[in-house]
């Protein structure tokens, strides 16, 4: 099934929101992202997030850290947006 929120992605980002993703699954395997300044790892993440949640997986048990004060709106609106009306998400 095409997802397009995904289109946008590298390739290398596009695995890695798709790592482990199984529809009806209630858990995914951790991931681990380790790149370079401007690799666009926040955007990547936070489709990650999204693409788990869409793919039915329980907000409540995502666990998605941030170092820095200005990267955690910035993961968390791409996600919201993608998820926006179905009362999914839930930002703390």
């Amino acid at each position: 099934m095409p997802v397009s929120y995904l289109e946008r992605l590298s390739p290398e980002q596009r695995r890695a929101a798709e790592y482990g993703v199984v529809p009806g699954a209630s858990m995914s395997p951790p991931l681990l992202v380790i790149a370079g300044a401007g690799t666009e790892k926040t955007n990547a993440l936070a489709q990650k997030v999204a693409h788990l949640i869409v793919g039915g997986s329980d907000p409540g048990r995502i666990l998605l850290m941030t170092f820095s004060r200005w990267a955690a709106p910035e993961m968390i609106r791409p996600a919201e947006r993608i998820c926006l009306g179905n009362g999914k998400i839930l930002v703390c």
